[in-house]
């Protein structure tokens, strides 16, 4: 029988997924300096607590019950029950239900197109699970995820806006998920092709109105990233220059031929991971400064006798969130977090925002709807200079003017309250209690936080969902 003739086919390199493939995997945990190690640990809280926060919403509801008809005893848990399913299945709903409650990290660097880089975290935290990692192991995937998210989000202009930031959250948590699995270079490489070539999520996630799969749209970009990092690992191959090639991300969805720089190891940049901002309240980042401006004159007590509100916002702010009918007349609680004029009503009348401000009765309430209409949204170029530059700060005024003349003033912007501001280990332990104690208890959130503060240390995650269970 003839053997075939073998011919040396020279085949071109994807230089962006070369790139990725080395940092991938060499990074070691060992690398990690002591900030970042504890900066993920903050990180992994802060997202297990918005999960909670987000447990029992429609869409996570809607989410458990699919998985319920895929169980999976050797899979990863659905977290907040004791179901198991498939690794992808499980980042998809711990993914979109830790993003319902808008109680995420986002991202925000000068030059950046932003997002909420925690997006990767669930989905890691599955594949981690579901392959018996330590916490190290777990530490450093996330690291790698969250490197990757904003390192895409530095550099992707997203020209015409057509492409959504969840994207990033496909490949972080792609790679992420790989890691955790012990893919070798081979594998990593097809793993990061089959994240970026077939997966693909349009802006109009975030566009006109606002449906419940704007939160969704994160865990279905985690389930694309662990379906990638199992395919590469039973084998599959993903199609050749997934960023480069002809028909590729760079050229169709980044619309540019872009650089990647990854910080960390031998880069002489930090991690990325701790640019990324902690929430201090529940909504919109782009909200937050005018909802901490508004906590400045709330609440008010004479709804009546107000004239007027004028919220002065960066440009960025108002024309995301302060331009168009539809921020006047939300009707979903995607739509009102974010919008400008409605969480300055909320919080007017309520003092602050929590999640309860978006449930159907604040959404119903004429008076909020009357206060509203009496918000008027404008740019303050000073604040538009702060956003863009460094140190960033999250600037914003609300101005309470009464049909007597009074003016009542409330301004926010590079105080201890600002998005930027490094949150103390106090203020994450008070939100993740906020987020879970009226679910678990104060004496199983207290267990739960030693353990997880010793994330380091610990030999298997598998430990951790089990303290989540709601009975």
């Amino acid at each position: 029988m003839n053997k075939p003739v073998e011919h040396a086919v020279k085949k071109a390199v994807d230089s962006i997924q070369e790139c990725l493939v080395d940092y991938a995997v060499g990074l070691k945990f060992e690398e990690l300096p002591p900030d970042v190690v504890h900066g993920t640990k903050v990180r992994i809280i802060d997202t297990l607590g918005s999960l909670m926060g987000g447990f029992f919403s429609d869409p996570s509801r809607m989410a458990r019950s699919v998985a319920a008809a895929m169980p999976n005893p050797a899979g990863a848990t659905i977290i907040g029950t004791r179901m198991k399913t498939a690794p992808d299945m499980a980042a998809f709903v711990n993914g979109a239900t830790a993003r319902y409650v808008e109680m995420n990290d986002i991202y925000h660097w000068p030059g950046s197109f932003g997002g909420h880089p925690s997006d990767v975290l669930m989905p890691v935290f599955a594949a981690a699970e579901h392959a018996q990692a330590s916490g190290r192991d777990l530490i450093t995937a996330v690291v790698l995820a969250y490197e990757v998210y904003q390192s895409f989000s530095n550099v992707f202009k997203n020209v015409g806006m057509g492409f959504d930031h969840t994207n990033f959250a496909t490949l972080g948590s792609s790679l992420g998920a790989g890691k955790v699995f012990g893919l070798n270079r081979e594998q990593m490489a097809h793993c990061i092709s089959m994240a970026a070539v077939p997966n693909v999520i349009l802006r109009q996630v975030r566009a006109d109105h606002y449906t419940m799969w704007k939160a969704v749209a994160s865990g279905q970009a985690g389930r694309a990233g662990v379906f990638a990092a199992m395919l590469a690992r039973a084998g599959m191959e993903g199609p050749h220059l997934p960023f480069e090639g002809k028909a590729g991300w760079c050229d169709h969805v980044a619309r540019d031929r872009i650089t990647i720089s990854l910080g960390g190891r031998n880069s002489g940049m930090p991690f990325k991971i701790l640019h990324s901002l902690i929430k201090n309240r529940s909504s919109c980042g782009k909200t937050i400064a005018s909802i901490l401006a508004a906590e400045k004159v709330a609440p008010l007590r004479n709804l009546k006798d107000v004239k007027q509100v004028i919220v002065a916002v960066d440009k960025l702010a108002k024309d995301r969130l302060g331009t168009g009918e539809h921020r006047w007349h939300p009707d979903t609680r995607e739509g009102a977090d974010h919008s400008i004029p409605y969480v300055v009503a909320a919080t007017l009348l309520d003092g602050t925002v929590t999640p309860r401000s978006f449930n159907e009765a604040h959404l119903a309430n004429p008076e909020l709807i009357a206060l509203m209409q009496k918000i008027e949204v404008v740019i303050d170029d000073e604040y538009t200079k702060a956003y863009v530059q460094m140190p960033v700060r999250h600037s914003a005024r609300v101005t309470v003017v009464t049909n007597s003349g009074e003016r009542m003033v409330g301004e926010t912007g590079g105080d201890q309250d600002d998005l930027s501001t490094p949150k103390t280990d106090a203020q994450i332990i008070e939100k993740f209690r906020g987020l879970t104690e009226d679910f678990l208890g104060s004496k199983r959130v207290k267990s739960t936080l030693d353990s997880l503060w010793g994330l380091d240390s610990m030999a298997d995650v598998t430990v951790i969902p089990p303290a989540f269970v709601l009975d």
